[in-house]
């Protein structure tokens, strides 16, 4: 690579983190910037417009992406004429690949507005990659609600999470959250956080209406989910296709999850993703109940350093648990809890918890009404991420957890 094309790529292709001037690697993921092919020679796709929101449509607090065409260019904006159409263009080389053009209802790239996108994603003309459906979700399971962003700087999402509902023996609700970080640096982490969450929360659905106590089916969901991810890396024929410069690691990822039964809320994790608990009542003190898995926090706990001085060091998240066929021995944290009051738990990774890592700066950015709209505060809370920088990809699951009356009994007393 010459010294003028380095010039012109402002990010990375394979992660979009910013270059500096002269790279020929991409500091944060290892990009070979070498093999960057020269730039087509076309002029480059402008956005003219974004969409208006409508008279009376709420203005979400982060972006929404989505798969279908931008909207034509709103009145008012300056509209340019578009070049007459080639008539070469009728008369294809028959040397020359030329792209399908998208069949009725097929995907039309939003770059250049004229391939036919394929099944991987991509666009056959320009080879833009395309918006996933993945980059934004939501979902609302009764009270249990999250939303997981791609963030503002990363290619692609490639967190995940499950949620759902059962019942345990005696007829009593159960409510589960999962929330999986998939570990950028291994190959297929989107793939990886997905399964690990399926997984995880397949198992405890089976495990609750049993009779298994939520605690021993917390731990042996991360069992399985951790299964499930060292299954990718046996699987055969798995080309790295438009990943080819990503370094060959097994696939890999964090998992921390919730289940409020029965008047017990338990954690378990493996990883830095956090869970959070949040009283209704802010004049009661928040918690984080979960340790990480990490260099700062091994730092902390051998008395080496301030966990503000860990925290601020570059190897401060450089994990030391993760569920992979690469990883040490796998060691599934679980812990189990009687809250005294009604709250919320906050399940989430570090894609949100590094812009609120105290517990008290969670509960701050929590909206107080968290209990009757989860759905809402988890937008707000990826919101506050994507406004501090949106540095990392970000999911978050609300849990509201109710107290039973007094003198209800509790099968896990």
């Amino acid at each position: 690579m010459t010294m003028s094309q380095t010039h012109q790529l402002a990010a990375c292709p394979g992660c979009e983190e910013p270059l500096e001037t002269g790279d020929l690697f991409c500091g944060a993921c290892g990009y070979d910037l070498s093999a960057v092919p020269e730039p087509p020679l076309d002029h480059p796709t402008i956005e003219m417009a974004s969409p208006l929101v409508g008279p009376g449509e709420p203005q979400l607090p982060y972006p929404v992406r989505t798969d279908e065409p931008p909207a034509a260019v709103a009145g008012g904006a300056e509209e340019y004429p578009l070049p007459a159409p080639d008539p070469r263009a009728a008369e294809p080389d028959p040397d020359t690949h030329v792209a399908r053009p998208p069949a009725p209802g097929a995907k039309v790239c939003v770059a250049c507005r004229a391939g036919r996108v394929d099944d991987d994603g991509y666009c056959e003309n320009c080879g833009h990659a395309q918006p996933r459906e993945r980059d934004h979700m939501e979902q609302e399971l009764g009270s249990v609600c999250a939303v997981s962003d791609r963030g503002l700087r990363h290619h692609r999402n490639e967190d995940s999470f499950a949620l759902s509902s059962t019942a345990l023996p005696d007829g009593s609700p159960a409510v589960v959250a999962i929330v999986c970080d998939g570990v950028s640096s291994a190959t297929r982490p989107d793939e990886a956080s997905a399964a690990a969450a399926t997984a995880a929360n397949e198992s405890l659905l089976a495990a609750l209406p049993q009779g298994t106590h939520p605690q021993q089916a917390m731990h042996d969901a991360i069992l399985a989910a951790a299964e499930a991810v060292n299954s990718l890396a046996e699987e055969p024929g798995q080309a790295l296709g438009h990943d080819a410069h990503r370094q060959q690691n097994a696939p890999a990822c964090t998992l921390v999850g919730a289940v409020s039964a029965n008047g017990l809320l338990v954690v378990g994790w493996v990883g830095d993703s956090r869970a959070y608990w949040v009283p209704d009542d802010r004049t009661a003190a928040p918690a984080r109940l979960t340790e990480d898995d990490s260099w700062a926090a091994q730092m902390v706990a051998a008395r080496l350093m301030s966990e503000a001085d860990a925290y601020a060091d570059e190897r401060a998240h450089a994990i030391t648990g993760w569920l992979g066929a690469d990883a040490y021995e796998l060691d599934p944290h679980t812990a189990s809890f009687k809250p005294d009051r009604p709250g919320v738990v906050v399940v989430c990774t570090d894609g949100l918890w590094n812009y609120a890592e105290a517990a008290e700066e969670m509960a701050r950015v929590l909206p107080p009404d968290a209990a009757g709209r989860p759905l809402h505060s988890a937008q707000v809370l990826v919101g506050h991420a994507l406004d501090g920088g949106g540095h990392d990809n970000v999911t978050v699951a609300v849990l509201p957890f109710a107290v039973e009356q007094q003198g209800a009994g509790s099968a896990y007393n």
